[in-house]
């Protein structure tokens, strides 16, 4: 079961402080959807004008790790979620604010059937990045785990 979107929402800037550094924000979070957003500050700018890429990094699995929190939060007294590997394509120069969509591919129900059943899952997030104009600007995908706690 999902935990309390608004919660995670109010909770998340804190639990991950790299969050509430950057001012990243949330627009949507649903149970297999996230889209959070990065305003546009001279100081995360690279060197051709444009959003840095390991702020665009940041954001991205920011947005993907949200989605992961919520959909397994209320299990993290058995379950630790851990980043396994993550890819980024950065496509265009990111001007202005941008977005980062992330999406799971497979239900949490499928992802909890898994671990339920004494394996570890393994799932990954796909996570879309654009700019107030739509342009596409970034890709990246992570692999996620949820690792049982032993007691």
């Amino acid at each position: 079961m999902a935990m309390d979107f608004e919660q995670v929402k109010a909770a998340f800037p804190t639990t991950v402080p790299m969050v509430g550094t950057l001012g990243i924000e949330f627009e949507d979070l649903a149970e297999q959807r996230c889209v959070m957003r990065m305003r546009d500050q001279a100081e995360y700018h690279n060197h051709v004008g444009g959003l840095h890429a390991g702020a665009m990094f940041t954001l991205a699995e920011s947005a993907s790790g949200a989605l992961v929190f919520a959909a397994f939060g209320d299990r993290f007294a058995d379950a630790t979620p851990l980043a396994v590997e993550a890819t980024i394509r950065y496509l265009k120069l990111a001007k202005g604010d941008v977005r980062a969509a992330a999406t799971m591919a497979k239900t949490p129900a499928e992802i909890l059937a898994v671990l339920d059943g004494g394996q570890r899952p393994e799932f990954t997030v796909e996570i879309e990045l654009t700019t107030d104009d739509g342009t596409v600007t970034g890709a990246m995908s992570v692999l996620w785990t949820l690792k049982l706690i032993r007691r």
